[in-house]
């Protein structure tokens, strides 16, 4: 057993918020157990071994464990390669007073027994799917883009979450926990029995902003510069998004230089609830000179929460109902954003702008041209680029288009 014990600072954190304890692995070792105890704060968990990162669970939990053929949530099973690994510690939260810790690390070379599989709930019955006008040979699919699992801080595992999404009459879900890859090889399966397309995601995280990366890119690592996390996510085909940019002490403060800025921002995201208040859009204006692509996601963790499925709606005009389909309109910005799949909703059909639903609101465009929707299938002619939006006459966002 290997066995690391102090106290953190305030002046820890402040010299460098990540650090790293080594332990080794012996040849022939079948499993390894990591158990953390502090007192007060919130300190941050994950693994790293010689071929690289092996999972991150934040502060969701003190102990994992990692064998070649299962692991806790959050972390990769496989081989032990043996040689120097490292637990990682986060120090997210350390008071005045410090944070006294302990870390202990047991290697054995008995594989331990892999937790039972849940049983499967039926699969779930699917809400008519709505009809939207779309360009010939082309359909809206609409999907959440934020959701967490228990492989990060989330409560349900990725079976009863994709059955939650279908349920809800979402065609798509992207699952995004914090800093680990390691939800990925559920998806596919899960996405299949619920009959709902999981997409690959990641919220890569940090205490000065978080971001999704969306596609199969591999894990982000989230120590990196934000612009790298945008150039893997272009590189290998992915794309990213800045995530809630005004949400509180989430609010992205990182800097990233203009030429690497994402398109994609979480303008609606859960916290906004109040859709009078301008600010989010404000932001999102200012982020970049062509404007920027307008997404949403309901940051779902758990069924005790507020928060729902769905709420709000990200719509994507896709070639087909796939991850990579998904993916593919996103990096293309044919986005919509509704407050619920059957809310009304502002759409971009070829060169038009097509309000359904939305009689007595007030189209808003990016110049701040205004036109009055009279009906419930009103097309509009987009003569402006940019993001536009539908209000209420109280001034209440109620539908955005990229």
């Amino acid at each position: 057993m290997t066995v690391h014990s102090g106290r953190w600072s305030l002046e820890d954190r402040l010299e460098r918020g990540l650090r790293e304890l080594p332990f080794e692995v012996p040849p022939g070792t079948a499993s390894l157990t990591v158990e953390l105890a502090f007192d007060g704060g919130v300190i941050d968990l994950g693994c790293h071994g010689p071929d690289g990162f092996r999972g991150w669970s934040g502060g969701a939990r003190r102990r994992y464990t990692v064998t070649p053929d299962w692991a806790t949530p959050g972390y990769l099973p496989g081989e032990l390669e043996p040689g120097l690994w490292h637990v990682w510690l986060g120090l997210h939260r350390v008071p005045p007073g410090g944070v006294p810790y302990e870390v202990a690390v047991t290697t054995s070379p008995v594989p331990l027994p892999k937790p039972e599989a849940e049983t499967l709930a039926p699969r779930p019955e699917r809400p008519p799917a709505r009809d939207l006008p779309a360009p010939a040979g082309w359909r809206w699919l609409a999907g959440d883009l934020h959701a967490h699992t228990v492989h990060s801080d989330g409560t349900l595992t990725v079976d009863e979450l994709a059955g939650r999404a279908a349920a809800r009459g979402l065609d798509f879900l992207a699952v995004t926990d914090h800093n680990t890859v390691s939800h990925h090889p559920e998806l596919p399966a899960a996405g299949a029995h619920a009959g709902v397309v999981l997409v690959l995601g990641q919220e890569v995280t940090t205490d000065l902003g978080h971001a999704n990366v969306f596609g199969d890119t591999g894990w982000v690592d989230f120590r990196r510069p934000s612009a790298d996390w945008a150039r893997r996510a272009a590189d290998r085909g992915g794309v990213m998004s800045i995530n809630h940019p005004l949400s509180g002490d989430c609010a992205w403060r990182r800097p990233l230089p203009e030429a690497d800025r994402p398109p994609l921002v979480e303008i609606w995201h859960s916290s906004w609830w109040d859709r009078t208040w301008g600010a989010p859009l404000a932001w999102t204006d200012l982020w970049l000179p062509g404007g920027a692509v307008p997404v949403g996601g309901s940051d779902f963790h758990d069924p005790a929460q507020h928060k729902i499925l769905g709420e709000p709606t990200t719509w994507v005009l896709a070639e087909d109902a796939s991850a990579d389909g998904v993916v593919a309109a996103l990096r293309s910005g044919r986005t919509s954003v509704s407050s619920g799949p059957r809310a009304p909703v502002l759409l971009r059909v070829e060169d038009d702008l097509v309000a359904l639903d939305a009689d007595g609101t007030v189209l808003v465009g990016p110049g701040g041209r205004r036109v009055a929707i009279r009906g419930d299938h009103v097309a509009v002619p987009a003569k402006d680029p940019g993001m536009h939006r539908l209000e209420t006459h109280t001034n209440e966002v109620i539908a955005l288009c990229g």
